[in-house]
């Protein structure tokens, strides 16, 4: 069987942490691509957060990518036994929006503007992860209307938005080893202990 995931990346771009999670899901038979939502590839550091969300609101959005997004998957489903999706933070916001695509999973990781998109009802498998608590909005509140979608499981673990991140001051080892655990599962992909770090910024 021939699997193609699909990676998108929070506001940083395609950076180390990403790298790592498409070796953590590359295997004999899955094929992992990090698209960047961004010209020339530009990565931003950690420290950079408030010009790399600006950069993205910018000149990214939650709009624009939809269309080419929507034809990359939809071509990857004629070569592939399975298209799965998994996105970070804004990548997580796009993954939702693009959950409708008749692909065989999709998983959201801390994408807290698809509160802003609950009008979306997914018809493919989806995982949302989900932090205990964030700065802007009340998280239990989201988890409770996304529990109310039939394709839809929802995850909380302990720790603030980028506690999956190892380079990240959120990061949390004990909710990060949970949570990839569960996108494995989620995956049906065995365990590839290339992708772990024991790090921290």
């Amino acid at each position: 069987m021939k699997r193609k995931i699909f990676i998108l990346h929070e506001i940083y771009g395609v950076n180390d942490f990403i790298k790592k999670q498409a070796e953590t899901y590359s295997n004999a038979s899955t094929t992992v691509e990090c698209i960047s939502l961004y010209s020339e590839n530009t990565v931003f550091t950690y420290e950079q957060e408030q010009e790399s969300y600006k950069f993205f609101i910018n000149e990214v959005g939650f709009d624009a990518p939809l269309k080419k997004l929507s034809e990359k998957l939809l071509e990857a489903r004629t070569q592939y036994n399975e298209v799965l999706l998994i996105g970070f933070s804004v990548g997580a916001t796009l993954a939702w929006r693009l959950s409708t695509l008749p692909l065989q999973g999709i998983v959201c990781v801390y994408g807290s503007r698809i509160r802003q998109y609950l009008d979306i009802i997914p018809t493919c498998p989806t995982l949302v992860i989900l932090p205990s608590r964030e700065k802007s909005f009340n998280v239990h509140e989201l988890k409770e209307a996304l529990d109310t979608l039939p394709a839809v499981h929802t995850k909380q673990y302990k720790g603030q938005h980028g506690f999956m991140d190892y380079y990240n001051s959120n990061y949390c080892h004990e909710s990060y080893l949970h949570a990839q655990t569960d996108i494995l599962q989620f995956f049906q992909i065995e365990q590839n202990q290339g992708g772990q770090s024991n790090g921290s910024k």
